[in-house]
């Protein structure tokens, strides 16, 4: 019967000293958990009125939420009476480990967070980077995949394309198109230049703002070069390109302008 006393004395003073804790921890629990879906609700109308690419969205939102929740359950565990100092080191030099063994993959986690959050460019962009260019077929977490014109895929990991140098082509809605033509030497330039800018008036994908530019760029070693320079839609630039050469090729040619091609003379001595 003293040992059942006993027991039950222990028994209270355990209730006693613990179960404040313990109400504490759940109350804390409860209400922190209820907190969180809310912070979690409001980070994810935020990104929505930013408009963020919905993969990141929710990936983000997911991380805040693990975090968050992680967090919660540490202080509650601690506030219940359970030293977590120990567990906390342990827990910190696992996370050390596995960020040293995946430092390449947490880097191109980083560089696609930063590309999607600030959007150098987007889905359907044409690009040129880290020795490639093509049009981007998806931007992932970890890589960005490329299209090439003859349909090849290219897979490149965002850690270097959102630290090294990028081309985007489809930033601007109008691009500038260059050309050099050679003539003769002998050859009228003002003629050439008039057949030139016959074919840009007749063409109507080319702008007439900014006016286009015709001029003598190079004196060279087997040709006078014209540089031409004329703006157009972007979506415009490879057609003017390629139908541009041929048009002034067969114009040239019918009015007698040459296009000269590089000539050596060789003189033999006896």
């Amino acid at each position: 019967m003293e040992s059942l006393n006993t027991l039950w004395e222990k028994l209270h003073d355990a209730v006693m000293m613990f179960g404040p804790r313990l109400v504490g921890a759940i109350i804390t629990l409860i209400i922190g958990w209820w907190l969180i879906k809310i912070i979690q609700r409001s980070v994810r109308k935020a990104f929505e009125k930013r408009e963020m690419e919905p993969s990141l969205r929710g990936f983000l939102n997911s991380m805040i939420g693990i975090l968050l929740k992680t967090l919660l359950i540490i202080s509650v565990v601690g506030m219940a009476g359970v030293e977590m100092t120990s567990f906390i080191a342990i827990l910190g030099a696992a996370g050390l480990a596995v960020g040293m063994a995946l430092s390449g993959t947490l880097q191109n986690f980083a560089g696609g967070v930063i590309i999607l959050l600030f959007k150098p460019f987007k889905s359907g962009d044409f690009i040129e980077a880290q020795g490639h260019s093509g049009s981007v077929s998806e931007i992932q977490i970890f890589n960005t995949i490329l299209k090439t014109p003859d349909n090849k895929t290219i897979i490149i990991p965002n850690g270097g394309l959102s630290t090294g140098s990028m081309i985007n082509y489809s930033t601007e809605p109008q691009r500038r198109v260059d050309f050099v033509f050679g003539i003769g030497y002998g050859d009228d330039v003002d003629k050439a230049k008039a057949v030139i800018q016959k074919l840009i008036d007749g063409d109507n994908r080319i702008l007439k703002d900014p006016a286009p530019f015709i001029a003598v760029s190079e004196l060279a070693d087997s040709s006078v070069n014209l540089v031409v320079r004329v703006w157009a839609e972007a979506s415009n630039y490879w057609g003017i390109y390629f139908d541009m050469h041929e048009k002034v090729y067969k114009s040239f040619d019918k009015e007698g302008l040459n296009i000269p091609f590089p000539q050596m003379d060789v003189h033999v001595h006896k």
